[in-house]
C-alpha cells in the first residue's frame, strides 16, 4: 500500500509532550523494528517485557529514519531527525497507524471477541457463518488470519497496531464488509486495539490464565473489561450471563448491552436438550436445532455466535440453519479416529485448568461406560506456574490414565515443569499417572495403552504445529503425531 502523509496529519489524535525537528516531513512507512527504519519512516520506541525500544533509537537514526517517537528523549538529538515525545509510545503508534491507513475499521463491521476460552472458536465460526451467508469477510485469530478464504499466517492472538491496521486496510480493499477478531488481554494493555472502531464486542468467560503477565486476577479482569469500556455508543456489548464476570463487563458500557445464557434470563436464551458424541441438540430462542459441535462449552460458543449474527442484522432462522452445519476451529475438540480399532483421539488447545476440566467433563458426558479415557497433557514454560499442579490433578482425577509431558518448555527445564505438575497429583491417583518428558513418546504411550473404543485426549497445543525448546521451534503437530502413532502401533 503506497501511502504518504505529513507527520502533522498523523499526530491529530496523539498527545505530544515535545517535538524537535521539522513538523511537516513526509511519512511513507511505520515500524517498531529499527532494522526496517529508513528515510520516510517513523520508528516507534516501545517498552516491552524483554527489551526497551529506546535502546534502538541510535540504530534507527543511523539508518536515516525521518521520525522517531519516544517516551524519553535521547541526550543528543540528530538535527536531520524529527523527535516526537509522547506519554505512551504504544498508544501513539496505534493512533498514528489508524490514521496512516485511513481508519479502515470505521468502514468495516468489526467485532472483537474476548475471554479466556472460546475466542478462536467464536471468531473462526463467525467468519465461516458470514461467508456462508454470502459476505466477504476477514478473520484475525490465534490460528490464522484470513481474507475470505486466503490464509495469512498469524504470530500473535492480536497483531501489533501497525500490522493490524494494515491487515484491516487490505481486508477493506478486498471488499470485506465484516471482520471478526480475537481480542487478547495483552492487546488491550499494550494498546494494540487503541484507535479501532468496533461494531460490537463479545465476552465468553473468564478463568485463571496469563497471570504471569498481568500479575493478579483483578488486573487480568481489568484488561478484559478495558475492551468493553472502549466500545462506542453505536456498538453492542454481548456477554455470557452465566459467567459471574459477565455482568461486570457491562458496567460502564455506553452502547447496547446484550446477554446470552443457558441458565438465566437473557437476550439470547438456549436450553441444552442433548450433548452426545454426534453433536449438540439445543433449543435456541424457542427453535430446536442439532449442531455438529460437542460439549456444553460449545453450546455457549454457539449462543455467542448466534447472538452476534442477529445483532449484526441477520435473520435468526437463517443463522441457525447455516450454523447447524458448521464445524469448529482447528485444534478445538478436533476428533481423529483410528482406522482399525476405532480409538477416538481428541486434539484440543486446553492449556488452562478450566479448559482442561471442560474438555474432560465433556468427554465424561458423551462416553460409554466401557470407554477408558487416557489424557496426555503438559504445561508451557516461562508462563504462569500456579496452574501446573492444578492441570495435573484434573488430568489424574478425570481420566482413567494420565500421561504428563512437555508442552512448549521454552527456556525452562521440562523436568522442572513436570515436577511442579506431579506435586498436584493426589496420592490415591498416582498409580494412574505416567511422566514422560518427550511429547512424541508420551502420545505413543497413550495410544499403546488404549484399547478398542477408548478415547485419547491430547491437550495443550491444539492447532500449533511446533514445539518451542530453548528458543528453537521444531515441527510438532499433535494431530499428525497422533495419526502416525495409530498407524505405527496398528491401531
Amino acid at each position: 500500500m503506497n501511502t504518504e502523509l505529513a507527520l502533522s496529519a498523523l499526530l491529530t489524535a496523539v498527545t505530544v509532550r515535545a517535538q524537535h525537528g521539522p513538523a511537516d516531513v513526509a511519512v511513507n512507512s511505520l515500524t517498531l523494528d529499527s532494522r526496517q527504519a529508513g528515510p520516510g519512516a517513523v520508528f516507534f520506541a516501545l517498552r516491552g517485557t524483554a527489551t526497551d525500544g529506546h535502546q534502538f533509537v541510535p540504530k534507527a537514526v543511523e539508518q536515516g529514519v525521518t521520525v522517531v517517537v519516544v517516551e524519553d528523549l535521547p541526550a543528543e538529538l540528530n538535527p536531520g531527525t524529527t523527535y516526537v515525545q509522547v506519554p505512551d509510545s504504544a498508544e501513539a503508534m496505534a493512533r498514528m497507524a489508524a490514521e496512516f491507513y485511513g481508519h479502515p475499521s470505521r468502514q468495516l463491521q468489526l467485532v472483537g471477541i474476548t475471554g479466556t476460552n472460546g475466542k478462536t472458536t467464536c471468531a473462526t465460526m463467525l467468519h465461516k457463518l458470514f461467508r456462508e451467508l454470502g459476505y466477504h469477510c476477514g478473520l484475525l485469530s490465534t490460528v490464522q488470519n484470513q481474507i475470505d478464504e486466503q490464509v495469512i499466517p498469524a504470530t500473535h492472538t492480536t497483531p501489533d497496531a501497525i500490522r493490524l491496521n494494515e491487515l484491516l486496510a487490505r481486508m477493506l480493499k478486498a471488499g470485506c464488509t465484516h471482520v471478526f477478531m480475537e481480542v487478547s488481554s495483552h492487546s488491550v494493555v499494550q494498546h494494540r486495539i487503541t484507535g479501532l472502531h468496533f461494531a460490537g464486542g463479545v465476552f465468553t468467560n473468564l478463568t485463571h490464565d496469563h497471570l504471569d503477565y498481568h500479575g493478579t486476577f483483578d488486573a487480568y479482569l481489568k484488561a478484559k473489561k478495558g475492551f468493553f469500556d472502549m466500545l462506542p455508543k453505536s456498538a453492542f456489548a454481548l456477554t455470557n450471563q452465566d459467567d459471574k464476570r459477565g455482568p461486570v463487563m457491562l458496567q460502564n458500557v455506553v452502547g447496547r448491552r446484550e446477554t446470552y445464557s443457558l441458565r438465566n434470563a437473557a437476550t439470547f436464551r438456549g436450553r441444552l436438550i442433548e450433548n452426545a458424541v454426534h453433536g449438540l441438540h439445543l433449543e435456541v430462542d424457542g427453535r430446536e436445532v442439532q449442531f455438529r459441535l460437542i460439549g456444553v462449552f460449545n453450546a455457549y460458543n454457539l449462543l455467542a455466535i448466534y447472538g452476534t449474527a442477529v445483532l449484526l442484522g441477520e435473520e435468526p432462522t437463517e443463522v441457525l440453519t447455516v450454523l447447524s452445519g458448521l464445524t469448529s476451529a482447528p485444534g478445538r475438540f478436533e476428533p481423529v479416529v483410528s482406522e482399525r480399532v476405532r480409538i477416538t483421539g481428541i486434539v484440543d488447545y486446553a492449556h488452562t485448568p478450566d479448559a482442561l476440566e471442560n474438555v474432560l467433563q465433556t468427554i465424561a458426558d458423551i462416553r460409554q461406560p466401557s470407554q477408558q479415557v487416557i489424557t496426555v497433557v503438559g504445561c508451557g514454560g516461562n508462563r504462569d506456574g500456579a496452574k501446573r499442579p492444578v492441570m495435573a490433578r484434573l488430568a489424574a482425577q478425570l481420566s482413567n490414565r494420565a500421561v504428563l509431558t512437555s508442552d512448549n518448555p521454552r527456556f525452562e527445564d521440562p523436568n522442572d515443569i513436570l515436577s511442579q505438575m506431579q506435586a498436584g497429583v493426589p496420592t490415591e491417583d498416582q498409580g494412574k499417572v505416567l511422566t514422560i518428558a518427550d511429547r512424541r513418546e508420551a502420545i505413543k504411550t497413550a495410544v499403546a495403552l488404549a484399547q478398542p473404543g477408548d478415547i485419547v485426549l491430547v491437550a495443550g497445543k491444539g492447532h500449533e504445529t511446533y514445539q518451542e525448546i530453548k528458543g528453537v521451534k521444531t515441527d510438532f503437530d499433535d494431530k499428525r503425531v497422533l495419526t502416525d502413532m495409530f498407524s505405527l502401533l496398528g491401531k
